[in-house]
């Protein structure tokens, strides 16, 4: 396979998923991906998903082959934003060698499976990003969420593409992949937003630094277990970030 021996690096923030983080690190964990690599960023969740974090990426780094680690935990002391769990993560994965690195929940909104696809799809279009994205062709929402939060959701995402004037289709999307290159030249380190319009912001500051992006179909599910983590502030910050985006351009 082309993506043989390619360092992947999945980041994944978490806060308060005990439930759901066994089956997502087995799942993530048996791709074919011979060089990828589990990162769990957990913002002190009072649950013990830390805790398990830490048994599972004993339990599977000790299987892994010639003592390659697969999985990581990064503690981090509060909650914090989801956007900051991120830059902490990425920033991690890119300081241990990651070629590519994929942004995941740990909720099972994302499909798993998916992953390789999108790995193929950087290196054989070279594209910086590649999105998972739910409002291209092929793509879709689960049929449980109820038509509130549909229109919710494609209306923030026609907002933002809006407002800033993006050929990114999904691009609120929290399921991308990115190469180690875009994310160096973008420096996780000056972005602004803490919460979920960090997906806007840092996409919009690739494609501004000149890398393309390409986006594949995905079916974006309900999560598995557990409640939402979004709140009426980040909802308020998802509106405000285009905006000053825009106007930081001009």
């Amino acid at each position: 396979m082309a993506y043989e021996g390619v360092p992947v690096t999945v980041v994944m923030p978490t806060y308060n998923e005990a439930a759901n983080l066994p089956g997502m690190a087995e799942a993530v964990l048996g791709l074919p991906l011979d060089a990828l690599h589990l990162k769990i960023v957990d913002d002190s969740s009072p649950d013990g998903t830390g805790r398990i974090a830490e048994e599972l990426a004993e339990k599977y780094n000790a299987d892994g082959a010639g003592g390659r680690r697969r999985m990581s935990v990064l503690h981090r002391t509060g909650k914090d934003g989801l956007g900051r769990a991120y830059t902490a993560g990425m920033s991690a994965a890119l300081e241990e060698g990651a070629a590519y690195v994929v942004q995941m929940d740990a909720d099972g909104s994302h499909p798993v499976e998916a992953v390789p696809r999108m790995l193929e799809t950087a290196l054989s279009s070279g594209a910086g990003l590649v999105v998972g994205s739910r409002y291209v062709e092929g793509g879709s929402l689960a049929e449980d969420w109820g038509a509130h939060r549909v229109l919710l959701s494609r209306f923030a995402n026609r907002y933002a593409r809006t407002i800033l004037g993006t050929d990114i289709h999904d691009i609120t999307a929290g399921f991308n992949l990115w190469s180690a290159a875009t994310l160096r030249d973008v420096d996780l380190s000056s972005l602004d937003s803490a919460g979920y319009s960090f997906q806007v912001e840092l996409k919009y500051r690739a494609v501004q630094a000149g890398h393309r992006a390409a986006e594949i179909p995905i079916r974006f599910a309900e999560r598995t277990e557990g409640v939402s983590k979004m709140t009426l502030r980040t909802q308020l910050e998802s509106a405000v970030v285009p905006v000053r985006l825009r106007l930081k351009r001009r």
